[in-house]
């Protein structure tokens, strides 16, 4: 069993070393037909259009949904379904990037007059630079690999994860040239766990108004106790006068107090809260609050505005509770 489990190992490695130098040979191809590629997107009016067949349509299926989702408008066309009515969906504003590997796939090559004919920039990505499809492109971008992962040779492997890498290359290209920034892709991104990281702010979360813990300094911690049981956020916001924090005293505190002998019916607050404490602002991404708890080991942050008013609490069960994780 043991030798049985080996040759597996022993093959799944040998898959990964040549898909590994399949990727690593592309780095001498990014090159001026590469910018070229990207310049015709960047100016592209309308769409990039993407097409392939078989698994190259898999892959060119996977660049359109990456280039949509970074910046550059892009979808895929089915070459088969292009030549019987689908074609109509190119417009003499759009770009077209043509992925077969072979360079001489029938359904792709024989849409080529109509692109042509619109005046339709073509970027060919293929594994063959001399192939119909390549000399035909306005550029073209070379994804040709030694060898395939499979031991026939047959199926498509590092052919694809080459076309895929370039795809992701020209794609964050795009993105950082166009200065594509978070909230940007949080536009496109509102759904899931994802989006929820992306566009959910603070203010989305916190606890305010009747939910809100608050004390004075001068309260008798045996007081406040019974203001951070009702409101049950394990901690309670200390304010002057004027409604400015000035510390936050939360179970933490407590258990340190009592570490220490201190008695809650003789303590005032001013004398065992933490001061000064971590503070954000209601417009941060939720997500960056998160990164401000794990990174100072605490569970709880107030909410200010810019002259340090109390506006709400936030803690940690609240973000996990809205899966910002």
């Amino acid at each position: 069993m043991s030798g049985h489990a080996d040759n597996l190992k022993a093959l799944a490695l040998a898959v990964i070393d040549v898909e590994k130098q399949a990727v690593e040979n592309l780095a001498a191809r990014i090159d001026h037909q590469f910018v070229a590629a990207c310049e015709l997107m960047l100016a592209c009016q309308g769409r990039v259009v993407v097409t392939g067949m078989g698994k190259s349509g898999h892959i060119a299926g996977k660049i359109a949904a990456t280039l949509a989702s970074t910046g550059a408008p892009a979808f895929f066309v089915h070459p088969g379904e292009a030549g019987h009515g689908d074609l109509g969906m190119i417009t003499t504003q759009d770009v077209v990037l043509a992925l077969s590997n072979s360079g001489e796939t029938d359904e792709v090559l024989t849409i080529l007059p109509i692109i042509k004919r619109l005046g339709v920039p073509l970027i060919a990505m293929t594994g063959n630079p001399n192939s119909s499809l390549a000399r035909l492109s306005t550029t073209h971008l070379d994804v040709s690999v030694a060898q395939e992962a499979c031991p026939l040779g047959l199926a498509p492997t590092a052919s694809t994860t080459a076309a895929l890498v370039m795809g992701d290359a020209l794609a964050v290209s795009l993105l950082e040239t166009r200065g594509f920034t978070r909230d940007d892709f949080a536009l496109s991104h509102p759904g899931g766990s994802l989006g929820k990281r992306l566009i959910m702010q603070v203010s989305d979360l916190m606890h305010q108004g009747g939910e809100l813990p608050t004390v004075n300094s001068g309260q008798l911690v045996a007081e406040i106790l019974l203001e951070m049981t009702e409101k049950k956020l394990g901690m309670t916001a200390v304010v002057d006068e004027s409604n400015k924090v000035i510390g936050i005293f939360t179970d933490g505190d407590l258990r340190r107090m009592l570490e220490k002998n201190l008695y809650v019916h003789k303590e005032i607050v001013a004398s065992v809260m933490t001061s000064p404490c971590f503070t954000i602002q209601q417009d941060i991404l939720a997500a960056e609050a998160m990164k401000v708890m794990e990174k100072n080991k605490i569970n709880a942050l107030l909410v200010v505005d810019e002259e340090d008013h109390l506006l709400g609490a936030l803690n940690m069960h609240d973000l996990l509770k809205a899966g910002i994780v």
